[in-house]
């Protein structure tokens, strides 16, 4: 028990060392900003007037924000919004304009870093996505009275690279696939209430800079 104690306060004292080295060399903190084309791929189930969703891709600018464990392993959480206008389309009603959206989805990762010392460092990363729908605008004469979108919740994945300019500056290339579901209630006046099961599905393709602290 004794010398369990004493293996478990040596591992304890590595970790802690290898945490002050990473700070006093570089920090343990990362800050990205990026441009990032947000392109849904949509499916839908739209009942009961069948059909499927289209919505536009955005470009927005987007920040991230990195905690470094060590050298190789981060988190990663990625603040940005981006509107989308959306369409029913192939449906018994034809083609509905769906209006606006705004979509907030905070997206937090796990990375693994495979080069940490080279000049170009690539990642991949895996992790979780919550988007919050909001502000949902229609058009003028839109068959529809009201549209609402429910909260999405699931996984995303990330694959990029960094390349080493002056340090401590970095360029950034960055791909994320986030898989985002919505319910969509849609009052459709007389033709009573249209129900609408989401995939988004989005991938974000980013390019940027960022800086180590």
């Amino acid at each position: 028990m004794k010398l369990s104690r004493i293996a478990a306060a040596a591992l304890a004292a590595t970790f802690l060392s290898t945490g002050v080295a990473l700070a006093a060399d570089q920090g343990p903190w990362q800050v990205r900003f990026r441009a990032v084309a947000v392109d849904p791929h949509d499916s839908a189930k739209i009942t009961p007037i069948g059909g499927n969703t289209h919505h536009s891709t955005s470009l927005i600018p987007e920040m991230d924000i990195s905690y470094f464990f060590n050298d190789n392993i981060s988190t990663e959480l990625v603040l940005g919004v981006s509107n989308h206008s959306g369409k029913a389309i192939n449906t018994a009603l034809g083609t509905v304009d769906l209006g606006d959206v705004w979509l907030l989805p905070p997206t937090l990762t796990l990375q693994y870093h495979f080069a940490p010392d080279a000049v170009i460092n690539p990642y991949l990363g895996a992790g979780v996505n919550y988007t919050i729908f909001f502000s949902e605008d229609l058009p003028a004469g839109s068959p529809l009275l009201s549209i609402d979108h429910g909260d999405s919740f699931g996984p995303a994945l990330q694959a990029g690279v960094d390349i080493k300019l002056n340090d401590p500056w970095f360029l950034n290339l960055d791909v994320k696939k986030v898989f985002m579901n919505t319910k969509a209630t849609m009052d459709a006046g007389a033709l009573g209430i249209v129900k609408a099961s989401v995939d988004l599905d989005p991938w974000l393709f980013g390019v940027g800079f960022g800086r180590r602290f």
